[in-house]
């Protein structure tokens, strides 16, 4: 009996033997590791620091041009339209022509000129003939008076027909030429050769505008109103460009809302390089504001997820790299808000942090 009590403990003395071995070359192991020099060219550290909590919101709209670059031009006279010359989203100079008009109206003008020029002629001769008469002792004052009054008319209606041909743009034909007023591109087209036109038609037959400069109408939920003030940056996105981002900032709030969806219209002002943007394109707004106080923020691309917990590699040295649980509040584009298990200054690695998490805790 005594020789089998004194088996057994020798065979237990021997496992626990066995198994201090193993932990302490566990222990050893854990302790030998470190990461290389490979390793640590292919890392980034980042500090964790406290930063005001940033929200977004996240608005749809659409492009739309500078309504203060945008001129719609319109017919000043009915006719038969001979000629278009230049199609939808073409580019115009100022003065270029658009589409020429034959009319009876501008035959009309051609004529009341040519009845104007004449009438300063003859009510000029008309007061020569008076002031001659006059010297001569063969009239009165009074009849050269009235020959100036009549030159006065004639060339008062003269001013008048010239001032229609300065607006209107005519020349000596029955043409009517349209001419681009600015320069920019042709937002609509309204107008085709064969088409008829009244001279009381008001609609427009062209529209240009310059888009160097564009606007996004955005529509902001009754909900939301309080969160959106003036000088809020914007980034924009939309579906022809997905992988490029526009910026923008609010610059007119319209305070009203609309009766059918109950939303209020925010209008961001932006550059167009390039003229990427086009009338019309839907676009998806992002509009940055602050929640109100501040927490512990690192680079989203430091927070791993793993069995169903967030965690960070705590960098100490290249021989102390620390796996700790993180209490992520939210993350905002690439900044993750930490509630818990981070201190100010710490360091996390926030690039190939996978491979130290990987080689540390498989």
């Amino acid at each position: 009996m005594n020789k089998a009590i004194i088996g057994v403990l020798v065979l237990v003395g021997a496992v626990v033997l066995v198994s201090c071995g193993e932990k302490k070359e566990a222990t050893e192991e854990k302790k030998a590791f470190s990461l290389s020099d490979t390793m640590m060219k292919r890392i980034e550290l980042a500090d964790a620091g406290i930063a005001p909590v940033r929200s977004e919101l996240t608005l749809v709209g659409k492009i739309s041009a500078d309504e203060n670059r945008v001129i719609k031009v319109y017919p000043l006279v009915g006719g038969n339209v001979e000629s278009a010359t230049v199609e939808l989203g073409d580019y115009v100079r100022k003065g270029q022509v658009l589409a020429t008009i034959r009319s009876g109206e501008v035959a009309d003008f051609e004529r009341q000129m040519i009845q104007a020029q004449s009438e300063v002629l003859v009510a000029e001769k008309n007061l020569k003939a008076a002031e001659e008469l006059f010297e001569s002792k063969l009239n009165s004052q009074r009849e050269v008076n009235v020959a100036k009054k009549e030159v006065e008319n004639a060339q008062a209606e003269l001013n008048r027909i010239k001032e229609v041909f300065r607006i209107y743009g005519l020349g000596k034909s029955t043409h009517y030429i349209v001419k681009a007023p600015i320069d920019g591109f042709v937002i609509s087209k309204n107008i085709n050769p064969g088409m008829q036109l009244r001279s009381d038609n008001a609609e427009q037959i062209f529209t240009v505008g310059q888009i160097s400069e564009v606007w996004v109408m955005a529509n902001v939920n009754e909900s939301d109103i309080p969160k959106v003030k003036l000088g809020m940056m914007a980034d924009i996105q939309t579906i022809s460009y997905k992988d490029e981002l526009f910026h923008g900032k609010v610059d007119k709030i319209y305070n009203v809302l609309d009766p059918d969806t109950k939303s209020m219209k925010v209008r961001i002002r932006l550059d167009n390089k390039g003229y990427k943007l086009k009338p019309e394109m839907h676009a998806t707004v992002s509009l940055k504001f602050d929640e109100g106080g501040s927490m512990m923020a690192i680079p989203a691309s430091a927070v791993i997820f793993d069995r169903s917990k967030n965690w960070v590699m705590v960098f100490k040295s290249r021989t102390q790299i620390e796996t700790r649980e993180v209490t992520v509040y939210k993350m905002l584009n690439n900044v993750a808000y930490v509630q818990a298990g981070l201190k100010e200054g710490e360091k996390v690695i926030s690039k190939n942090q996978l491979l130290v998490y990987d080689a540390l805790n498989d």
